[in-house]
């Protein structure tokens, strides 16, 4: 019989190792440091099939109701049902009812020689004697039970559900281990027909159980067979990770995340961003980096849930990066000793000339503080001090610096920034400004952080050790930032650890980036559609859920703060007058002074500061009129000073005063009791009406 039709297929099938090891799943597994899973996501198009089920973790239910359904005497033949070959043969030829008497041997053998597989709706002759070859050589290589396990991970059950595991999922929401009987008998029936109506399948299992009731096989069959599949991933932790690392090729990556942490930061960013309810914040990330290794310990790209670009990585993007800068700035210029943490900066207003008109930095709250020291400048995020330590540095040399940690993204002059440098004009993302702060927990050594189990990578020493260290002790002083933010606020943690915060022009981002001895952690939330935030800054913003991660992370972990480099010593300091109490300072060795004097030149004379002579003024037409107001300051806050306008005398008097402005040129005045003038400049306010 075999003679007339020799067999065309191989005499030895693959082994079952070798099958198993072809079998690609259409999910990666994006997996943390211990193996654990972070993100399934589907990596095939065309076809929805799982990993591999062992035969142990499918219901014994499964496996009776697919024996009965498709070989009955499974396990006692060779391969080959003969007594069911002749009565399909008989039916087919003789009585022209045809049907088919494939053994899951042989359905098997034609799963993996495709040469086998029916071509229309029935196999030619040949084909059936080149699959009933198959099977048999299959039998003598491969156990009963892996051919079972073989055929149920192989099977096509419905529409793109290929294999047991997808089956089970996608049409039941269960593991394979939790299929009941009934269910079992839908997945049997299915084998016949993967695509048929939901009743029919019903009939089939109805039957494949042996039940007269078929009402619950109905039921069941129009419940799971109606719809989409429910192929809900089982994890999805790490959408954006997953998406940069996952692939066909790449169906499974282990990386360097926690997945208990992991979930943590996505518990904090959720319930941050319904704190923030009603502010206009639709998008939120977070990192954390473990500082010795550059271990990325948790990653969350986006976790706003009404976010307009759920799809855009958080943690990638760059954005303005706001104060969160400063901590370079300063650094630079102490290393470079133009500055100490004792000198003293002019926090008063500043009309600074550019190519493109007058840049007039302000600090957050719209106060000036005079002569304040570098410690308090950075601790309280002073931005005119700021641009005067920029000024003493300059912008190129700054930016030069920037592109040392890492930021990739600034890439333009240091004059395209210009003086706003100081302010954060430039856009870094989460990942860069995160790993910057993690060089200064280093002394200023930088490697890249990395997602991927890896040996440590190449490190560089970009920032000077004692400078590093002398920023993070401002970073880390309570009370310095206490100048702005109060002694209680949410940077101040129970252990110890250097905190910056920073938000964007018009409110667009706020950031809250800090480290302890052992970990650095970044934290933004904004508006991905650049719409701004209402009454948000970092430290109402990101700070929260900073302090929340890093607080949790503290636990248990004793260390304070970071011994001091030798390069850097303590000295006690004096400020006359009295601008700031007494204290111990620290120094780059060789800058360090006992007293810090601030001299005023005797009789010098009084000026307006603000607004600087030629200054452009805007009348906002988003805002009522009647609350637009601008302060003229002069140098000292003397009550007895009075001011003219365009020639006439002003009601108000002192070294500050309010004015509504309206649009039109105008000359100011400064004036002393006698009536002389000590300075005058001439100003432009311009809006919507006609200017005179």
């Amino acid at each position: 019989m075999f003679a007339a039709f020799p067999t065309t297929v191989p005499a030895a099938p693959p082994s079952f190792e070798e099958v198993k090891r072809a079998h690609v799943p259409s999910e990666a597994e994006l997996l943390d440091r211990h193996g654990e899973l972070l993100h399934e996501l589907r990596v095939d198009a065309h076809v929805r099939r799982l990993a591999w089920v062992p035969l142990a973790d499918v219901s014994p239910s499964v496996v009776e109701a697919v024996v009965r359904a498709e070989d009955r005497r499974f396990f006692q033949h060779g391969g080959v049902d003969w007594r069911a070959l002749g009565d399909a043969a008989i039916d087919t030829y003789i009585k022209g009812a045809p049907r088919g008497a494939s053994t899951l041997s042989m359905q098997v053998a034609a799963m993996l020689e495709p040469k086998l597989r029916a071509q229309g709706s029935h196999r030619t002759v040949a084909q059936k004697f080149d699959q009933i070859a198959a099977a048999r050589a299959l039998e003598a290589r491969w156990t009963k039970q892996e051919i079972l396990e073989a055929h149920l991970n192989l099977s096509a059950f419905r529409g793109e559900l290929v294999g047991i595991g997808a089956a089970a999922r996608g049409l039941f929401g269960k593991a394979p281990s939790g299929i009941d009987a009934r269910e079992a008998a839908i997945l049997a029936a299915l084998l016949r027909g993967p695509n048929a109506t939901p009743d029919l399948v019903a009939k089939r299992a109805c039957a494949v159980a042996v039940e007269k009731d078929c009402a619950p096989f109905q039921t069941l069959a129009r419940a799971g067979l109606s719809g989409p599949p429910r192929m809900e991933p089982r994890r999805a932790m790490a959408p954006h990770l997953a998406r940069e690392l996952l692939s066909a090729a790449a169906p499974k990556v282990v990386t360097t995340l926690d997945a208990g942490l992991q979930a943590q930061v996505l518990d904090v960013l959720a319930r941050r961003m319904g704190e923030l309810g009603g502010r206009g914040v639709q998008d939120a990330a977070a990192i954390v980096i473990d500082n010795a290794s550059g271990e990325v310990l948790a990653y969350a790209g986006n976790q706003g849930a009404g976010s307009s670009a759920p799809f855009v990585d958080g943690v990638k993007a760059p954005r303005q990066a706001g104060s969160t800068l400063k901590p370079f700035l300063y650094e630079q210029a102490i290393a470079d000793r133009l500055l100490t943490a004792a000198s003293l900066l002019d926090d008063s207003p500043a009309n600074l000339a550019t190519p493109s008109g007058l840049y007039v930095p302000q600090n957050y709250d719209h106060e000036f503080r005079g002569a304040v020291s570098v410690r308090t400048s950075l601790a309280g995020s002073l931005n005119i001090p700021a641009v005067r330590a920029l000024m003493l540095l300059g912008p190129e040399r700054f930016v030069d610096r920037l592109r040392d940690l890492g930021f990739e993204h600034v890439v333009a002059s240091g004059d395209f920034y210009g003086w706003s440098a100081a302010l954060g004009s430039a856009e870094v993302s989460l990942w860069e400004l995160t790993n910057a702060y993690r060089t200064l927990a280093a002394g200023g050594t930088w490697s890249r952080p990395h997602v991927l189990p890896a040996p440590a990578g190449r490190s560089r020493q970009v920032l000077d050790p004692g400078a590093a260290w002398i920023v993070a002790d401002i970073l880390a002083d309570r009370g310095a930032r206490s100048t702005s933010f109060g002694l209680e606020n949410p940077l101040a943690t129970r252990g110890w650890s250097a905190v910056k915060t920073g938000t964007s022009k018009d409110m667009r981002d706020n950031w809250c980036v800090g480290f302890s001895r052992r970990y650095t952690v970044g934290v933004w939330v904004g508006n991905f559609g650049g719409q701004p935030m209402r009454d948000v800054s970092g430290v109402s913003g990101a700070a929260p859920a900073w302090l929340d991660l890093m607080q949790r992370l503290q636990r248990g972990d004793a260390r304070g703060a970071p011994s001091r480099p030798a390069d850097v010593v303590v000295q006690h300091v004096r400020f006359v007058p009295e601008i700031e109490p007494e204290r111990d300072e620290v120094f780059l060795r060789g800058t360090e002074v006992a007293e810090i004097v601030m001299k005023t030149a005797e009789g010098s004379a009084l000026r307006i500061e603000y607004p600087g002579d030629g200054a452009i003024l805007a009348v906002d037409a988003d805002i009522p009129a009647d609350v637009q107001r601008v302060w003229f300051r002069a140098t000292a806050p003397r009550e007895d000073l009075r001011w003219q306008l365009d020639g006439v005398l002003l009601a108000d008097q002192g070294g500050t005063i309010v004015w509504a402005p309206h649009p039109g040129r105008f000359e100011l005045a400064l004036v002393d009791p006698e009536g002389k003038v000590l300075d005058r400049v001439r100003f432009e306010v311009r809006g919507a009406t006609k200017v005179r």
